[in-house]
């Protein structure tokens, strides 16, 4: 016996959108549609990704002191020393990474011996205030001593990116680093009394001596032009 399908049976058939027959050309053309929506949103994604990296350099290629150049290193300092006919006297020593270290370890170093305070005021004006290592300094009031707005300590990272020295190497030879000329420079008078004073050359394990006019004459070649007043 052969089993036919009747027309009705038929109809039925191919009203139920399971059964139909398979339209290629609708499944082809059903493909292609999410194919082209895939690759827009790949592009679109590319796109996004290529834009953040683009902020992101523009973001670290902010002045705030970037620097395009590489942070000079000690010798080099030296150098540039030579080349402004500035004299001093260079001493080795251990790593000396703060004040009672450094009257522990430093030895008989004649001169006036001297901090330095990196800061950041409320404005975003950077700061390097440099003063006898036993000064008392009332970080409170400095900012109507100095002319600027409340302050507080630079963060290690802006240390390194504008002055190319990181915390307990801070010296007022790093200056020479700051090729935006973006931190204002601060001496004390009490200090600038004295013929001599010690600074690090870049590396706490060095100490130059030199003359504090010549300090001066250093500086200004930097392209600062550094405000002396009493800290205390």
């Amino acid at each position: 016996m052969r089993f036919e399908l009747t027309t009705p049976t038929l109809a039925r058939l191919c009203s139920t959108p399971e059964l139909r027959p398979l339209n290629f050309w609708r499944l082809l053309n059903f493909k292609i549609q999410h194919l082209d929506r895939a690759m827009l949103l790949r592009n679109m994604l590319v796109n996004a990704i290529e834009t953040i990296k683009q902020n992101a350099l523009k973001v670290k290629n902010i002045s705030f002191g970037t620097n395009d150049t590489m942070a000079l290193t000690p010798q080099q300092l030296l150098e540039e020393l030579d080349r402004l006919d500035i004299s001093y006297d260079l001493h080795c020593h251990p790593p000396l990474g703060t004040v009672e270290e450094s009257q522990r370890l430093r030895g008989e170093i004649s001169g006036g011996h001297c901090k330095n305070l990196f800061l950041k005021d409320k404005k975003g004006k950077l700061w390097l205030v440099v003063c006898l290592e036993d000064t008392r300094v009332d970080m409170k009031t400095l900012n109507r001593k100095i002319g600027s707005a409340r302050l507080s300590f630079g963060r290690p990272e802006l240390l390194l990116e504008v002055l190319g020295v990181t915390p307990g190497s801070v010296t007022p030879f790093a200056l020479i680093n700051d090729s935006d000329v973006c931190v204002n420079v601060v001496l004390d008078e009490k200090m600038m009394a004295h013929e001599k004073l010690n600074f690090h050359p870049l590396t706490n394990e060095q100490t130059i001596t030199t003359a504090s006019r010549d300090l001066l004459v250093f500086i200004k070649a930097c392209g600062h032009e550094p405000g002396v007043v009493n800290i205390e």
